[in-house]
């Protein structure tokens, strides 16, 4: 259908019947209605009689259309041309509008039309692109009767029914009245209803009760099922009963969103008058010199804090240079945010404040004692670093590294040292720390960049000679964000940490009187340049005395306070203690002893709820009631031929390290080892097997024992990893034992590395392998003459009780294993 078809039916159809003054109850019986573009539109509808019995339906799925409504509808031009072509070939132009749900006109079927629809006469058709637009004037009810076209263009043979109305009685008149107030009412609070549709309700009177209802119901917001309910229902009175509620119910709803708009708005009011009143005040207090605009607070702000500071020549030089740029920018600008954040941190750095060092060593002595039990050669070095800082004048610029197995408290051991010298404390750990920007900041260039860890230290302790201790530096990490290991050596190096220059800051710093204090659990994974600034301090762990000691002046006390409780409520005897350490915390530290101590507290607390005894008292007897059964059993030494007891150094302390060789059998000659050897310690065992292969005659065995024995060489606990240059002592003493067919009937253990020629070669742990010894109840050791030194200088009750052999050569092992 072209443009010019629809303007030729544009023509036929405008306005029809405008000689024609015929009205009916249906109809909205008015002569005249006004459109929204204050048009005047004919309302002049044919009696029943004279509309047509077949019409062409159009289905329609938002809403129904009423009797009583005049309103432009649009629609697919391309389904419903040749139904709109129809209609307008028609001498009546009259349309049944049929409401078919909220789900769309796109696929229907005849059965999902309405038996009730409106008849519309069509008015002003014009077809525009995809649509069709028309303006649809509601008529009268129909009633399909006979479907004569199941497909589009759909044609339908239709009744118009009666609509039962008594216009005079009083119930139907108060309804009336009712619903007339009622759409009086709504016209007001909602502005979605024009002035000209309230001239057009004043045409309305009670005694026109049909159009008024459809009228009412056309304009409530109702959902369209409820008004095809409505609009189903032929009975005027009971269609009253059914729109007064919805009616009712649409002015709830605007007067509850009038209430909303008007506290709104008055919300709005209160704000606005509220910055109105501050702009006034702020230029007020300007012209009167009384305040200042942000941009000169945050500049007096800056300069504020710099009056207390000594701020470097060349640092003043730069807060100056960015204080004048501040004072230019707009504040709303993103580098006036950038500018205000450098200059934050730049003035809230303590240039040139320093606390005051208390180089007391008593003082120190008394807080080392305080806070920790045992490790007396440790505290010994420390008084000795205070000392020499005291002939010094203080102790910045040094770095201690404290090495030692988890949980032997070298943390807390640093806090005590800040608490000694009455320093400022700052901790972080480096542990898996991957970008060098942790600890030299980011380039200001980038968004959301940040000093580094240092400068950060700085901000918080307020002072420039804190005690900052790096924890966990050898498990430092390396990614293409750079590697901090390298970032630190500026940090830690002495020679360079005068001008240290963070990347945010972009200005020189001083660290020179930062003492600074690293932990480690191991050396092997710290960059040699990096090892090589600091000085060593060796935490070796604990003996059972030491642990029984920290155990009950320090862990249990704080657990009791921790949780409320108090010794009288829970009393755990000594005895019960010393189990705790044998049978459940071997380690090397405290922090397994602490946790099964924690175990112990949460279970009393529980019986003291429960059972409500006036004391929980936890002796060796019920001790497993509380803690189950023994983690660890009383260790035997191995005892028999070709079994000897090493001593091993790991990262979590010392450990004793049983070794057996045994024969398997005498068909030929054959070496095997077992055990999750490393590479090092299998070296060991083969110059183990040379050496005593080679020198049996001179130890008193079989010269010929190894010609026709397989022998088997084995370190227990094979699930764990075992290496390191220490067990060749142990395993030619193994080897020999085999062959001189010779047991070693008494505690005693060993450690050194052998050469092919029978030297004994000096090993490192030496503290760790004797406190390992002492804890299995093991007093006899052999070590190399080498580690002579080391063992002297051991405190006095690790070395009490011990018997020690010191060897040069294999033969002073021998002698020592094989005296009787």
């Amino acid at each position: 259908m072209s443009d010019q078809d629809y303007d030729r039916d544009h023509d036929n159809l405008d306005w029809l019947a405008e000689d024609d003054h015929s009205s009916h109850e249906g109809s909205g019986a008015n002569d005249q209605m006004h459109r929204s573009d204050g048009e005047k539109v004919n309302s002049l509808v044919p009696a029943s009689d004279m509309l047509p019995e077949r019409i062409y339906l159009l289905p329609i799925h938002n809403r129904p259309f009423f009797p009583a409504q005049v309103q432009p509808l649009v629609i697919n031009r391309e389904r419903w041309e040749e139904t709109m072509r129809r209609v307008g070939n028609t001498p009546h132009k009259t349309l049944g509008v049929a409401f078919v749900g909220e789900g769309g006109v796109e696929s229907l079927d005849h059965d999902d039309f309405p038996a009730i629809g409106t008849a519309v006469k069509v008015h002003k058709l014009k077809g525009e692109d995809q649509q069709i637009q028309f303006i649809a004037q509601g008529v009268q009810r129909f009633q399909i009767k006979r479907w004569l076209s199941k497909e589009p263009p759909y044609l339908v043979e239709v009744t118009y029914p009666k609509e039962p109305v008594d216009a005079e009685n009083e119930e139907t008149r108060a309804y009336a009245m009712a619903i007339i107030n009622g759409i009086k009412e709504l016209l007001p609070i909602n502005p979605l209803y024009g002035e000209e549709l309230k001239h057009y309700l004043n045409r309305f009177s009670p005694h026109q009760p049909g159009p008024l209802t459809d009228f009412a119901a056309a304009i409530t917001s109702a959902k369209g099922p409820e008004l095809q309910d409505v609009l189903a229902t032929l009975p005027v009175a009971e269609r009253m009963h059914k729109v007064l509620p919805l009616l009712r119910k649409e002015i709830d709803v605007a007067q509850l969103q009038s209430e909303i708009s008007e506290q709104v708005n008055a919300q709005m009011q209160d704000r606005q008058r509220e910055f109105f009143l501050r702009e006034q005040l702020k230029v007020i207090q300007r012209e009167l010199g009384i305040s200042k605009d942000d941009r000169e607070n945050d500049v007096d702000t800056f300069r504020n804090r710099l009056e207390s500071l000594v701020v470097p020549e060349r640092v003043q030089g730069r807060i100056d240079d960015e204080l004048n740029k501040l004072s230019v920018l707009e504040t709303g600008s993103p580098e006036y945010g950038t500018t205000r954040n450098y200059l934050d941190w730049l003035t809230s750095l303590p240039w040139g404040v320093t606390s005051q060092d208390k180089l007391d060593l008593g003082h120190a002595r008394d807080v080392l004692n305080r806070d920790h039990d045992g490790l007396q050669d440790v505290k010994e070095r420390i008084v000795e670093f205070l000392a020499e800082g005291t002939f010094k004048g203080d102790v910045g610029g040094s770095i201690v590294l404290l090495v030692g197995p988890p949980g032997v408290g070298k943390t807390s051991i640093g806090r005590s040292i800040a608490e000694a010298l009455g320093r400022e404390f700052y901790r972080f750990s480096v542990g898996g720390m991957r970008d060098e920007a942790e600890i030299k900041g980011h380039r200001r260039t980038y968004v959301g960049a940040m000093p580094g860890k240092l400068v950060q230290a700085f901000k918080e302790v307020e002072v420039e000679n804190p005690v900052i201790m790096l924890d966990e530096i050898d498990k430092l990490g390396q990614s293409f964000q750079g590697d901090p290991a390298s970032a630190l050596l500026e940090v830690l190096d002495p020679e360079q940490n005068v001008d240290f220059l963070d990347h945010y800051l972009d200005v020189r710093m001083d660290l020179s009187k930062v003492l600074f204090i690293c932990t480690a659990n191991t050396l092997d994974s710290i960059p040699g340049p990096l090892l090589d600034r600091m000085e060593q301090i060796r935490l070796s762990g604990y003996i059972a005395e030491e642990k029984l000691a920290i155990a009950k002046n320090h862990l249990w006390p704080k657990l009791l306070k921790r949780d409320n409780l108090s010794k009288k409520r829970i009393n755990l005897s000594d005895a019960a203690l010393k189990q705790v350490i044998d049978g459940y915390a071997r380690e090397a530290g405290v922090r397994q002893l602490e946790k099964q101590l924690h175990r112990i507290v949460r279970k009393a607390a529980v019986k003291l709820l429960e059972e409500e005894p006036e004391t929980v008292k936890i002796s060796v007897k019920n001790l497993e009631e509380f803690l189950g059964a023994p983690i660890f059993r009383k260790e035997k030494v191995l005892k028999g031929e070709g079994v000897v007891t090493g001593l091993a150094w790991t990262s979590m302390g010392g450990a004793t390290l049983p070794i057996e060789a045994g024969k398997v059998h005498a068909l030929d000659r054959g070496f095997k080892l077992t055990g999750k050897l490393g590479d090092v310690m299998k070296e060991s065992a083969n110059i183990a097997y040379s050496y005593t292969l080679g020198h049996l005659q001179e130890y008193g065995a079989d010269a010929d024992f190894f010609d026709s024995a397989f022998v088997h060489l084995h370190v227990p606990e094979g699930a764990t990893p075992k290496d390191g240059p220490s067990a060749g002592v142990t395993m030619t003493t193994a080897l020999l034992s085999l062959a001189k067919h010779q047991s070693i009937n008494r505690p005693l253990a060993m450690t050194g590395e052998l050469t092919l020629t029978g030297q004994v070669l000096p090993v490192g742990g030496i503290r760790e392998k004797v406190i390992a010894a002492r804890r299995s109840d093991i007093f006899e050791v052999i070590l190399p003459e080498a580690n002579r030194r080391d063992y002297d200088e051991l405190p006095e009750y690790l070395k009490a009780g011990m018997t020690v052999h010191f060897a040069n050569r294999y033969q002073d092992v021998a002698k020592v294993v094989f005296k009787d």
